[in-house]
């Protein structure tokens, strides 16, 4: 098959324009775990507030969208399950899962394939699309981890919202806004070539 044929095919996603072979979907999968590990690192301390800003967010939406729902879940799972056996590549190198932004890696793992299955059906095509995806993306990742972070901690329902979602809400706009205007780009760029 050829690279033309698969970039227009309706479904594709940017990761299937690489040759299908189960060596590929395995690196990307490998690949997708340690982008969000490497992503994680880059952490900033959030005053007040048991959960950094990460690069991880943006990561692991950006695997769920150029890779699909399979691969994404894949790649969160394996970056989930590494870190939760000690591998210091949660935010800010920790691992395990007893953390209180815990949460939010399960909640990224489960965006990565809502993004995914989206994107599969061109949710990252345009600038519009690409904006409601990663809107809907950090809506799950945050649906899971303000819950977690309030189990995990005691705080009240206002308290984990205040400190574990409306101090990120800006960071994420910045983090949508590159998808969107990554994404879409690599699509044209593509489109250009066949």
């Amino acid at each position: 098959m050829s690279t033309a044929s698969v970039s227009l095919r309706p479904g594709a996603v940017l990761a299937d324009l690489l040759p299908a072979s189960r060596v590929r979907d395995i690196a990307l999968v490998v690949g997708g775990a340690a982008l969000t590990g490497l992503a994680a690192q880059i952490a900033v301390p959030v005053p007040g507030s048991p959960v950094p800003v990460t690069g991880q967010t943006f990561a692991a939406l950006l695997v769920g969208t150029a890779f699909g729902a399979r691969r994404g879940f894949l790649s969160l799972a394996l970056y989930a399950l590494v870190g939760m056996a000690g591998v210091p590549w949660f935010a800010g190198g920790t691992s395990g899962a007893g953390g209180a932004s815990f949460g939010y890696v399960l909640g990224m793992l489960l965006a990565a394939t809502v993004v995914g299955a989206l994107a599969r059906r061109g949710g990252d095509r345009s600038v519009l699309r690409t904006a409601g995806l990663m809107v809907l993306g950090s809506a799950v990742i945050y649906a899971v981890g303000v819950p977690y972070l309030m189990a995990a901690t005691g705080m009240s329902l206002g308290v984990a919202v205040a400190k574990g979602l409306v101090p990120f809400l800006i960071g994420d706009a910045l983090k949508a806004a590159l998808a969107m205007g990554a994404l879409p780009a690599a699509w044209k760029l593509v489109g250009r070539r066949v």
